[in-house]
């Protein structure tokens, strides 16, 4: 049975296209192309609306017809485009990643990451009955920034690795300590944001018995992740 985690690790377009075909699949992305599909259609109908309409002015009578069809199907295409602009698509916790390869020194951190990822997601879920919106929201949120800073992280890595390979021999020992450097930066990313996962964890156990200091740790361990996103954020720009 063939690897999948393997084969999107030895060729990368594979993982690229894979990567392209799930963001393609994001409950987001697709509501943003019938968001648009509906918008192209209201300036169509709006358009054949009003030309008929010109023409019914100059005494086109027949065209009258043309103004009562699309002026109807253009108002149902805005009332779509409405009710969809008022669609909120949740948060996706699951979206899908690709791991860099195993040769890589970010791998481990990042296999790590996605479990927490997947850990936080089932603890957060458990605390929405007694934890206030704004805090889960916030710690999503953060979380999935912190996630998207880490990606990038580790995909600096790889690049200074296949870098390194094909190198003159001299320059090795530079992009090794390049590599160091970032592994120990990507490394202490993925503990914090294993911070917030404890401190979720806490929260959930102290669910009936003082719920209080376990809320206050949530918000501490989301900060904290929130100025190591911004750290590294400021440190790739």
């Amino acid at each position: 049975m063939i690897d999948k985690s393997r084969l999107l690790a030895t060729f990368p377009f594979v993982a690229d296209l894979s990567q392209q075909w799930a963001d393609w699949n994001e409950p987001s992305a697709k509501l943003a192309r019938r968001k648009e599909r509906a918008a192209r259609g209201l300036t169509i109908w709006l358009v054949l609306a009003t030309l008929c309409g010109i023409a019914v002015g100059t005494g086109s009578y027949p065209f009258v017809t043309g103004v009562v069809v699309f002026g109807a199907l253009a108002v149902r295409a805005g009332m779509r485009l409405r009710t969809l602009r008022r669609v909120t698509v949740p948060v996706s916790g699951s979206r899908r990643r690709t791991l860099p390869p195993r040769t890589s020194v970010a791998y481990g951190p990042m296999q790590r990451l996605a479990e927490a990822r997947r850990s936080l997601s089932e603890l957060l879920a458990q605390l929405a009955p007694v934890v206030a919106d704004d805090s889960l929201a916030a710690a999503r949120r953060t979380a999935a920034e912190a996630e998207d800073a880490l990606y990038g992280l580790a995909a600096r890595i790889v690049a200074i690795e296949r870098a390194r390979a094909a190198a003159p021999a001299a320059e090795h020992g530079s992009l090794d300590a390049a590599v160091t450097t970032l592994a120990e930066q990507l490394n202490e990313g993925v503990d914090s944001y294993g911070g917030l996962l404890v401190a979720a964890g806490k929260a959930v156990a102290a669910q009936g018995s003082g719920l209080g200091p376990a809320r206050e740790s949530l918000t501490d361990a989301t900060d904290h992740l929130a100025g190591m996103a911004q750290a590294l954020r400021e440190l790739s720009s």
